[in-house]
């Protein structure tokens, strides 16, 4: 039944009727108002959805990012709710005298760039012993840049 037949219906029925009919109007008229301010919220949920909507533990959209980046390294280790990302070595087919390790870390829910920490090692292949050697600065800035421009794409994608 619609509002205006239960209103009807309640104005032939007596005033027992009327005020049910009534509270019914009222519920329905509720009803309305308070999906009508669902809809006022779509900015409030597309803030959100870069900083802190998330279902792990840490930023979704750091997580997938940094996944993706290192995606052609094997992963040794992987903890969505602490936020790491721990690869085994990988040895480049082009350089097989050298191999790299990497470890990245999300630090927080919100898409910031102090949220992710990247720590990479490097070895190389010296008479068959591996020998540590010294990381590039440069290296581990480059993947940081490479995983917060991913981040903040899918974050875009995603809201827009």
């Amino acid at each position: 039944m619609t509002v205006s037949t239960d209103i009807a219906l309640g104005a032939r029925s007596g005033s027992r009727d009327r005020g049910r009919a009534a509270v019914r109007v009222g519920l329905g008229v509720a009803l309305v108002l308070s999906l009508a301010a669902c809809g006022g919220k779509k900015e409030m949920r597309s803030q959100m959805a870069g900083t802190q909507v998330t279902t792990i533990g840490v930023n979704s959209y750091l997580w997938r990012a940094s996944l993706d980046a290192i995606s052609f390294m094997p992963l040794l280790q992987t903890d969505s709710n602490g936020g790491v990302i721990v690869t085994d070595w990988y040895a480049n087919p082009k350089n097989p005298g050298e191999r790299v390790k990497v470890s990245v870390t999300i630090l927080d829910a919100d898409l910031r760039a102090d949220a992710l920490r990247v720590a990479a090692s490097r070895e190389v292949n010296q008479g068959g012993t591996w020998v540590a050697a010294p990381v590039q600065a440069a290296t581990v800035q480059k993947l940081e840049d490479i995983i917060l421009t991913r981040a903040r794409d899918l974050r875009r994608n995603s809201v827009g």
